[in-house]
């Protein structure tokens, strides 16, 4: 079955007619919403929040958002942004409570630093991931947007952002690029091992340690990837060892670069010969 996101850009694939579509169906509904549950889930949010909604598309996470109750640390406030005209149209019929804007996540996030005091994200970041032409790196619109993601949340601040990546490799140059920008980062799993797995990429501002989020949740696999990869760095892998040579070699190919295979021989010193 074709991914949505390899047929077209989100503001083509996401017409009037799709738009209507996706808003109006029972089944995206339910899935939209036990996600953003989720999402608040790993927030914790104490106190009614200031929350960005990437990816807003119909504003049905917000209604979300607008709906919690003061014992669940609610109701929040929240500014929605979509690069889709007609899904945001679909909201203002719907007369959400949000505000909303026209805008490409991957051209950044306009906002002032520190603006927010959260953010989430229900299955829109794999969008970044695509190229509709040569003039477009994914690496670059990540980079975009991570970066400017992580000034807009306060000092503290975290964001959630659910997503379905494509294969590893998506996986791990999405992750990295929420690294670089600065946020401290782990990934969540639900329903791990199914055809209906449940990624979450949860990031707190400032480099803070994020599994505490998900302390004492069940049937959730959690990956500190910044402390693997100083843990990693540190310890084990030295200049030319084989951990050392098939770490390098998955960095070129996310890059895109053709690498040798690997055999049983790769990182094995040579005898010297006299």
């Amino acid at each position: 079955m074709s991914r949505p996101e390899d047929s077209l850009p989100p503001d083509l694939f996401y017409n009037d007619v799709e738009s209507r579509k996706y808003t109006t169906s029972s089944r995206i509904r339910n899935i939209q919403a036990d996600m953003t549950h989720r999402a608040l889930e790993l927030l914790d949010l104490q106190e009614p929040s200031f929350i960005l909604d990437v990816g807003c598309g119909s504003g049905l996470s917000g209604e979300i958002l607008s709906s919690v109750e003061e014992e669940d640390g609610g109701p929040h406030m929240w500014v929605g942004m979509d690069i889709s005209s007609s899904m945001l149209a679909q909201a203002l019929e719907r007369d959400v409570e949000g505000d909303m804007l026209l805008a490409d996540i991957g051209q950044g996030v306009a906002f002032r630093p520190g603006t927010f005091d959260a953010a989430i994200s229900i299955s829109a970041i794999q969008w970044l991931c695509n190229a509709e032409t040569s003039d477009v790196s994914p690496e670059g619109r990540l980079k975009r947007f991570f970066d400017s993601l992580y000034a807009s949340l306060k000092r503290g601040g975290k964001a959630v952002c659910q997503f379905y990546p494509k294969n590893a490799q998506q996986r791990s140059m999405i992750t990295n690029a929420a690294i670089k920008a600065g946020f401290g980062a782990g990934i969540l799993e639900d329903d791990p091992e199914t055809k209906s797995v449940k990624v979450y990429l949860v990031l707190s501002v400032g480099g803070g340690d994020v599994t505490g989020a998900v302390s004492g949740m069940q049937d959730v696999d959690v990956y500190d990837t910044r402390r693997k990869e100083r843990k990693r760095g540190k310890e084990f892998e030295k200049k030319g060892s084989k951990a050392w040579i098939m770490r390098k070699k998955g960095q070129m190919e996310a890059k895109g670069k053709v690498v040798k295979p690997s055999s049983k021989y790769t990182g094995r010193k040579r005898k010297t010969a006299f």
